[in-house]
């Protein structure tokens, strides 16, 4: 009888880890999609990364470290990561100032439109977006994700030139994402697939080696009191290796959340 006892309350311990793990799986509020080092300190600038996803050539989960380090290489700036996107849908995204998004939806469903309601509201209200190469692939059932990013993926054009390293030029010298940066060289796909009619402020781009032509490789909008920045860098550690990418993205994210970037 004691054995059976045992064994009864061991499996409803399981049936009930089981339902509370469901239900916080579930929950877009849930404490266990967030993964911080620290608390945030006063007055740092709460940068939330949102990943968990991507095209399966696009090794998320080894840029994850990477981007959080870069950005929070500035410590003004505090980094929480979340590997699930339904925290867009979150009550608790206000509290963050800027949004770093390395995301696709590859041949998953994704987040939902509350999510993505969600992040568009969050931008229209103040908080800042920057975006992560293939992130333009993101949402393509989402017809207000172009007035948000500005330029998204068209799968009908070509994707991009054979990966290798090429120059990315600095166009504006002035912009304070880009002030005192230099031309500099990158091993990364130089993206030709971008499609979109909204304004945008172009900061860098490259010339293809494939057709001569000129693309964007960074760039800046303005969405509702939202800062938009949009780079198609980053295609794995490799593209990340030079110092230039690392503090692009780190300098954007400072620009994103109102700060003046620095080194």
């Amino acid at each position: 009888m004691k054995k059976l006892n045992i064994t009864f309350y061991a499996i409803i311990f399981v049936m009930l880890a089981a339902l509370v793990g469901s239900n916080a799986a579930d929950s877009p509020a849930g404490s266990n999609v967030l993964i911080s080092d620290k608390p945030a300190e006063a007055g740092q600038k709460k940068i939330l990364l949102v990943t968990g996803c991507d095209y399966p050539g696009h090794p998320w989960n080894l840029l994850e470290p990477i981007l959080r380090d870069a950005v929070s290489k500035d410590q003004r700036m505090h980094v929480t990561v979340t590997e699930d996107p339904k925290f867009l849908a979150s009550q608790d995204l206000k509290n963050y100032d800027a949004i770093l998004l390395n995301y696709m939806n590859w041949k998953n469903p994704g987040p939902g439109p509350e999510a993505q309601e969600g992040l568009r509201k969050a931008v229209e209200k103040g908080a800042g977006l920057v975006m992560v190469h293939f992130t333009c692939g993101a949402f393509q059932d989402w017809p207000e994700f172009v007035k948000v990013a500005g330029r998204v993926w068209n799968p009908k054009f070509r994707g991009h030139d054979p990966r290798g390293e090429f120059k990315v030029e600095i166009v504006d010298k002035q912009h304070s994402i880009t002030a005192g940066m230099e031309d500099f060289l990158t091993f990364d796909e130089l993206y030709t697939c971008l499609d979109g009619n909204e304004p945008i402020h172009v900061i860098a781009k490259a010339t293809s080696k494939v057709d001569k032509k000129d693309y964007p490789m960074a760039f800046t909008r303005e969405y509702g009191k939202g800062r938009v920045f949009q780079s198609v860098l980053g295609h794995d550690p490799k593209a990340f290796e030079p110092e230039a990418v690392r503090k692009l993205f780190r300098r954007a994210c400072a620009w994103a959340a109102g700060l003046e970037p620095k080194e």
